[in-house]
């Protein structure tokens, strides 16, 4: 049984209007989820605004609203507290009404650009396999001791979230790793957690069409930091100008990792290949089935994480050296005739140039590159022409597709990215808007020793337009191309 009062503990209110002591049976911000007894936070959101349906609440049965400004008319008994910002309340009540779970096991934040699904996993599979339950908040999936359950956002909204976590410990969970993003950070999803770290990747151009700005991007990420407690560690990637950038105001231990800066943890890449890398990781050589620079940073970032969660070193690097990273993350086959196919995620220009450099480095000889690639729809805009450019730039051949186009048209995406191919390279690009025949032209160029990558969907499998997501697998397209092909 939870009271009014329990549930409000550490919450900065203006006003109370009724009493504390009423029972409360569920904490909600969708009217349409109101149960009789439940506490309704009215939360102003980037669509709609909770506090237009405060009225719908109560005439479902809330038992107490939070809001920012009181309606002008409700009917029945209700309590009310006001507050300055509905959002920062959401996440103290969900937080309390689950019972605080942060704080009985150890959670660590991963945010960055690019990485944070890959150092999330990775951290998940390494602790398990050192012995410990464990729990995994990600992009692709949340999974509680092998257990999964559907993904829907990088960070869940703070009743999930906490649901989530409360679910971990009753498990007897001991760790939980999370993607942190920076939605999550600017909506206040994470108020009222308590982390036991934080990891910084690195930061790059993505998600300007919500934060308008890149410093606005960078801020959200930087709260994040600032938040943690003083008993934490900040461990952030050196070799990024904003790495330091994220320790400025942490009250928490700070920690770097880095391939060519000064660091707390070093490694270095001794050789690089399509089925691995050679790391020299903190004086020790080691062999990973994970392939590219990006990756050797994210090695690294987990590998420092666990020394500052106090795991055993020779453990740690065993257990790594065996691990295959995240779903849809470099995910690479060959066909009977040789050719290369490999699936990733990248879907910022970064992530793309990371993909398609680590596939310079490796390749031997005058094999070429065919890149498929496509930009979301409803999504940042400015990104798309920088997205086709990079993909012109390290690429022999590119076809621009369809990716999420949403409620966009898909061909105005296309031309919204051909604007950044050089005149010199459009004889070179090819424009299909279905993805399907875009991966089937990819075949039919590719020969023997040729590499081709399709980028920007890596583990999802649909593909959603017009509000329809339908099923759409790029691996599994490309394994069924590369059937047919001797």
């Amino acid at each position: 049984m939870r009271y009014l009062s329990d549930i409000i503990e550490g919450l900065a209110f203006t006003e109370l209007q009724g009493s504390a002591d009423v029972e409360i049976t569920a904490v909600v911000f969708d009217s349409r989820k109101v149960v009789p007894g439940s506490l309704f936070i009215a939360v102003r959101g980037t669509v709609v605004d909770g506090h237009d349906y405060i009225e719908q609440a109560v005439e479902h049965g809330a038992a107490a609203i939070i809001c920012e400004e009181l309606p002008a008319h409700v009917t029945g008994e209700v309590d009310f507290l006001m507050v300055a910002d509905s959002a920062i309340a959401l996440g103290i009540v969900a937080a309390n009404f689950y019972e605080k779970p942060s704080s009985n096991l150890k959670l660590v934040g991963v945010t960055g650009t690019n990485g944070k699904t890959t150092i999330a996993t990775l951290l998940y599979q390494l602790f398990r396999d050192l012995g410990y339950k464990c729990g995994l908040l990600s992009t692709v999936e949340n999974q509680i001791n092998g257990t999964i359950i559907p993904s829907t956002h990088t960070t869940p909204d703070p009743v999930a979230l906490n649901s989530l976590l409360a679910d971990m410990v009753d498990q007897g969970c001991d760790y939980c790793f999370m993607e942190v993003s920076s939605h999550a950070v600017a909506q206040h999803r994470i108020q009222g957690l308590t982390f036991a770290g934080g990891i910084f990747t690195n930061l790059t151009h993505d998600h300007l069409d919500y934060h308008k700005t890149f410093l606005a991007y960078r801020d959200a990420k930087k709260a994040f930091f600032d938040g943690l407690p003083k008993n934490a560690f900040a461990l952030t990637n050196a070799d990024d100008k904003n790495g330091s950038v994220m320790l400025q105001n942490t009250k928490a231990h700070k920690k770097s990792y880095a391939l060519k800066s000064m660091a707390d943890y070093k490694a270095k890449i001794l050789e690089s290949a399509f089925d691995g890398l050679l790391l020299n990781i903190d004086n020790e050589e080691v062999w990973f089935r994970m392939v590219g620079t990006f990756n050797a940073y994210n090695l690294l970032a987990v590998y420092a994480t666990a020394m500052l969660l106090d795991q055993d070193k020779a453990k740690v690097l065993t257990s790594l050296s065996k691990l295959p990273g995240a779903e849809g993350r470099f995910d690479y086959i060959v066909a009977p005739n040789k050719v290369i196919g490999i699936v990733d995620y990248a879907h910022t220009p970064d992530a793309v140039q990371n993909v398609l450099s680590t596939i310079h480095g490796i390749r031997k000889g005058d094999e070429k590159v065919i890149t498929v690639i496509g930009c979301g729809g409803d999504r940042d805009k400015t990104k798309r022409p920088v997205m086709a450019k990079v993909a012109c730039e390290w690429s022999d051949n590119v076809i621009l597709t369809s990716d999420n186009p949403r409620s966009e048209d898909p061909a105005q995406i296309i031309e919204d990215m051909k604007a950044g191919v050089d005149p010199a390279f459009k004889r070179h690009v090819l424009s299909i808007t279905d993805r399907r025949e875009a991966i089937k032209t990819a075949c039919t160029l590719a020969k023997p020793g040729d590499v081709i990558l399709l980028a920007g969907k890596g583990h999802e499998k649909y593909q959603e337009i017009n509000g329809v997501r339908n099923h759409f697998d790029d691996m599994e397209e490309l394994v069924a191309l590369f059937k047919e092909m001797n």
